[in-house]
């Protein structure tokens, strides 16, 4: 190792500590010195400012350099550093930034700075390399195959139609949530996954499983993407897909239409206690839709309603239909995934139950008594997650969505496509991958629904006469009819077309209330810790079921 001579001193009109180096920083990627004191002066006080850094709750214990790659592009150097970042809580996390060195002169994009430093030739900027066409332009090259990579460790796959395909263009997609995109060539997004799990990651293994060998056109179609090898697993840095011209996603297109509906009820002077409702789960055509409902929606809405419980039957049939890859085919119910079910959720229950015992003073009115409710009822809602007899179902389980929302589909001219992949934030990959029931994404679709419903009275109060309590009847009642429609829709899809079994009628409804009532305590414990005004939502749909059972 050569010998460092490093300083640091403090950057007073702009709070960052300055770090400086006795050598170049084409050097640095070999000097362990320099690893170590990067990540500790450099990368810790940056992360913990980001959108997709995912332990702002935690106390970092210390960060470590796993891998250090170099990239070299006509113009600079850049270093991809592979960290790990241990918390004093006794876990870690892995993250993936690729980083650059610019002389202060040199330095354009100010939003890329991470902090300043120095080598030997002279002061300037560590930045993140994603804010540079420079490096877009390099990684771009590399994916379609048009420069090769230096690094071995590195695996970069581009599908045939566009591979050896020339640079054009690139930018940033919308604001940076977990992770990072960018449209190159006003034809394809990049998603760089900023945080890393060890094992390929689910929205590149399945949007490649989706495209390339079941043809599935209802997902933006897989163009490429960079794997790294990590002994003996991948890791998934980036994917690439084709770009879905869309109006924005299902949510923002739902809410705005139910925000119509509730103001035709009021225009209209619908009689809310004399609108019709049917018994939750059951199957409504839409010939057999009241006609006092599609006065007060629209029949826009159950139209799309429609046509979204199909796109989510083809996805289905798609990741449950394929006989070779043993990583996609159905399996059924049994012992282990019974266990690894019950352990996780009661774990959640618990959590959640403290949640609401820590925070319940900040709930008024009808929350606040369906909080009590939740207490009171802690035993009951233990033994029914507890109670899941995997002997008693028939069904298969397969891949599916894991995370499946309104906010997960975009909306075209004519048609929806569904995105990410990646399932729930707060599981491992291993979890991600485990073949569940595809009721499951169903159940989360539903709850979406109910989100939307109520979201859109909460967030219209000001402009909505009729009292909170009567629109949360009418929102409700409707709820029952968008159930009974996409599950109307999904089973005769799935029936006619695919060759999945979903079980017999009683194990699709307890697996809908069980998916419905995991999916309503996740939400709880987000609701309470962040807009506890929104806890009533989950805690209605909580209530809704356990009446039921």
């Amino acid at each position: 190792m050569k010998s460092t001579t490093y300083s640091q001193k403090k950057n007073e009109s702009r709070n960052e500590t300055e770090v400086s180096f006795n050598f170049s920083w084409k050097e640095a990627a070999d000097n362990t010195d320099f690893h170590e004191k990067f990540t500790k002066d450099v990368f810790e006080p940056y992360v913990v400012t980001r959108r997709w850094y995912g332990g702002k709750v935690s106390t970092i214990k210390n960060t470590e350099v796993i891998e250090c790659i170099k990239f070299k592009s006509d113009e600079h150097h850049y270093l991809g550093f592979h960290i790990e970042v241990n918390y004093e809580e006794s876990f870690f996390q892995n993250y993936f930034i690729v980083v650059g060195f610019l002389l202060k002169d040199e330095l354009i994009e100010k939003e890329s700075v991470i902090s300043e430093g120095e080598f030997s030739e002279g002061q300037g900027f560590f930045v993140d390399a994603l804010y540079f066409e420079d490096f877009r332009k390099l990684w771009f090259e590399l994916v379609v195959g048009t420069r090769m990579s230096e690094d071995s460790n590195l695996k970069f796959y581009s599908a045939l139609d566009v591979s050896k395909e020339a640079y054009e263009s690139s930018r940033f997609i919308g604001a940076e949530q977990s992770n990072t995109s960018i449209i190159y060539n006003d034809k394809y997004v990049m998603k760089f996954f900023r945080r890393l799990f060890i094992g390929v990651n689910p929205d590149y293994e399945i949007a490649h499983f989706l495209t390339e060998k079941q043809k599935f056109s209802g997902v933006p179609s897989f163009k490429g993407g960079v794997n790294m090898q990590h002994f003996k697993d991948g890791i998934t840095l980036a994917l690439m897909q084709q770009l879905i011209p869309n109006k924005g996603d299902a949510w923002e297109y739902f809410n705005g239409l139910i925000f119509q509906a509730y103001q035709n009820l009021e225009r209209k002077k619908i009689n809310i206690s004399k609108l019709p409702s049917v018994h939750l789960f059951q199957h409504v055509g839409m010939q057999k839709l009241p006609l006092e409902f599609i006065d007060f929606v629209g029949l826009e809405f159950f139209t799309k309603v429609k046509q979204l419980a199909e796109r989510t039957a083809e996805l289905h049939i798609a990741l449950g239909s394929n006989y070779e890859d043993t990583h996609f085919t159905s399996t059924n119910f049994n012992g282990d995934y019974a266990v690894w079910l019950k352990n996780r959720l009661i774990y959640q229950v618990q959590s959640r139950l403290d949640a609401v015992e820590n925070n319940i003073e900040k709930l008024q009115g009808e929350a606040h008594d369906l909080a009590e409710e939740f207490l009171l009822k802690k035993k009951a809602i233990r033994n029914f997650f507890l109670d899941f007899d995997w002997t008693t179902l028939k069904g298969e389980r397969i891949r599916i969505h894991g995370d499946y929302h309104l906010g997960q589909v975009l909306v075209t001219d004519e048609d929806f496509v569904i995105i990410d992949f990646e399932g729930e934030p707060e599981s491992t990959i291993r979890d991600r991958k485990i073949k569940q029931p595809p009721l499951k994404d169903l159940a989360g679709l539903f709850r979406s629904y109910h989100y939307a419903l109520f979201a859109s009275i909460l967030n219209n109060r000001g402009n909505l006469s009729y009292q909170t309590e009567h629109l949360f009847e009418a929102g409700e009642k409707l709820f029952t009819y968008i159930v009974g429609l996409t599950l109307s829709t999904y089973f005769e899809k799935i029936y006619r077309y695919g060759k999945l079994n979903l079980g017999y009628s009683k194990e699709q409804e307890f697996l809908l209330k069980y998916h419905m009532t995991e999916k309503a305590v996740y939400e709880l414990g987000y609701e309470l810790n962040s807009r506890p005004d929104w806890a009533i939502i989950p805690l209605k749909g909580i209530s809704s079921i356990m009446k039921q059972l």
